[in-house]
């Protein structure tokens, strides 16, 4: 597992080409209906890796937000989103959700397992 800085460092990094990317091809996304939904996916792997950035962010500083990380990384990545086109909006946000639920489920078989080897020793 990285590190909290490098990790950090590596998701903006991956956070600003991601963006700039998008705002780069954004005519290209908003010209038919299947590019839409793939700029909305797009945005929501901005919310996924400013998510990580901002987690790890937390780490380094010793805070803790809770769901304040979430609707600040939700926030940007659709206002990103919505320079590319309305609809992008709305399948940013139905793919956001979906990757939340995952990381959610993730995160909670990750701590159950490590909370299981602590306990057996």
């Amino acid at each position: 597992m990285a590190a909290p800085g490098s990790s950090m460092l590596y998701s903006f990094l991956l956070f600003a080409v991601i963006l700039s990317l998008q705002e780069m091809y954004r005519v290209k996304l908003a010209s038919t209906e299947l590019f839409t939904i793939l700029g909305g996916f797009i945005s929501s792997l901005l919310f996924l890796v400013l998510l990580t950035f901002i987690g790890n962010f937390q780490e380094t500083c010793g805070i803790r937000t809770g769901w304040g990380a979430v609707l600040l990384a939700e926030a940007i990545a659709l206002i990103a989103a919505g320079t590319v086109h309305r609809v992008c909006i709305t399948t940013c946000f139905l793919f956001s959700m979906g990757l939340l639920y995952e990381i959610n489920k993730i995160s909670g078989v990750t701590l159950s397992t490590n909370e299981g080897k602590t306990k057996r020793h």
